[in-house]
Formats: structure tokens, sequence, C-alpha cells
């Protein structure tokens, strides 16, 4: 999403008709403020109507009124309607926190996609989810897509009361949530849990933080899990922007 034209203006001409052609306009219809960290936002206008989309797909969205973006999951599309919502997560201070945390109902927005994401399809249910506060929005299509209803959901979590707070207003309040270390030393019992869950017969989608879906996967590959049942997404990783 774009910030507001007055900001956009500062781009040259040449970003600007760029912008223009590989972007479809929107606007923001709502904001909803779940913890001073995460926000529902609605997005409507007639470039939504009418879309194919599929749980599980993304959207980039412009977050610097030029060619910047931020990937996000849907976690709903209502393609009669024009509208589509996402859950956003402000953490640290780059473009995409301060854009989620100055959002307004009424800002005009631009976004691409629905594109294709995490191919879930091959994965046996339940599936074992293992993410961070990254992952929210697709632990929400999970426990509503029936292929996947009653999904195992294990995150790590900077702030495990505010996280589980977040998750119980999407409907989530089983999920396990192991706090983060400086030294990463909480990903052995995260690698645990997801190893407890595959003994009850569920495949692998490992999503978040790249560096944490690294080791979670050597661990389990570690104990002799086949890579056919395990999917990976890095959404985000120390120093390193809009990964996609």
């Amino acid at each position: 999403m774009t910030e507001p034209v007055h900001e956009a203006a500062r781009h040259g001409p040449v970003t600007r008709a760029l912008v223009r052609w590989l972007m479809r306009p929107a606007r923001v219809a709502a904001v909803e403020t779940l913890s001073p960290r995460f926000r529902l936002v609605d997005i409507e206008g007639e470039a939504l109507r009418d879309v194919t989309w599929a749980a599980g797909q993304k959207i980039q969205v412009s977050v610097g009124g030029g060619l910047s973006t931020r990937t996000y999951t849907p976690v709903m599309w209502d393609a009669g309607r024009g509208r589509t919502r996402l859950l956003a997560f402000a953490h640290g201070d780059g473009l995409g926190s301060r854009w989620v945390s100055s959002l307004r109902a009424g800002d005009r927005c631009q976004f691409f996609g629905p594109r294709r994401s995490l191919d879930l399809s091959a994965l046996a249910a339940p599936i074992a989810l293992f993410g961070d506060e990254t992952s929210f929005g697709l632990a929400t299509l999970l426990r509503e897509d029936p292929p996947t209803a009653g999904a195992i959901q294990t995150f790590e979590v900077s702030d495990a009361a505010e996280a589980r707070a977040v998750l119980a207003s999407i409907g989530i309040d089983q999920a396990t949530l192991i706090e983060r270390r400086a030294d990463d030393g909480h990903l052995v019992a995260a690698a645990d849990e997801v190893l407890r869950c595959i003994g009850s017969g569920a495949d692998v989608a490992l999503t978040g933080r790249a560096p944490s879906i690294q080791r979670v996967g050597r661990a389990l590959k570690a104990a002799g899990v086949r890579s056919t049942r395990i999917r990976t997404k890095a959404y985000w990783a120390p120093g390193k922007t809009g990964l996609d």
C-alpha cells in the first residue's frame, strides 16, 4: 500500500509510472488494532472484484509510495464485494512496520497479486505449522480451510502474552507458544514440539524467520523426517527486507 498521494509524489515520474503499470489501486476500508503491534486491515476497491484467490496465496503491498513492498497472506478475500483482509504485524522499525503502525481508514494504497506462495496441497492433514508472529495469518487460514482444518500450531514469539491474546481474538486458542531467547536456545524446544506433532502423523510447514526454519528443519532431518513431508517458506530474515 502506498503512503498518501503527497508522499508518493516525492518519487520520480518513472517510479510513479511503474507503480501505475504494475500495481492495482485500492483503499484501506478499516483498521482494527488487536495489540500494540498487530492490526487487522481491510482493503477494498474495484481491482479486488472478480479475482480468483486461493487460501495461502500472497499479495505484495507498496509501503513507501514507490516500489518498496512487503508481502502479506490475506486471511479473507471477498471477490464479489472487492474486499480482502490482512493480519499485519509491525516488528522492528522498517518501512513495513511504519506503514502498519500509521494506517488509517481511507488511506489509498497499491498492491499486486494475488500470487502463489506456500503450497500445502501435497501434505497430509493434520499439518504441524511452525512459525512466528508473521505466520499468524497463515494459521488463520489453516484453521478454516477444510483440507488443513485441525492444524497443530507452534510459534516462537517475543511476547507470549500479546501473542496469546491476538491468537485468541482470531479464534486460535490451542497453539503452543515458545518465547524467543537471544541465543536461539528456545529452538531446541520448538524442534522437540514439532517432532512430537509429527509423531502423531502430521506433515510439517515451517514458516517465519529464515534462521529458525533452518534450525528446526535440520533437527527434523536429523530425526529421519523425509523431505517430502516438509514445506518451508521464509517470510523474513534479520538484516534483510522484502523477502518474498
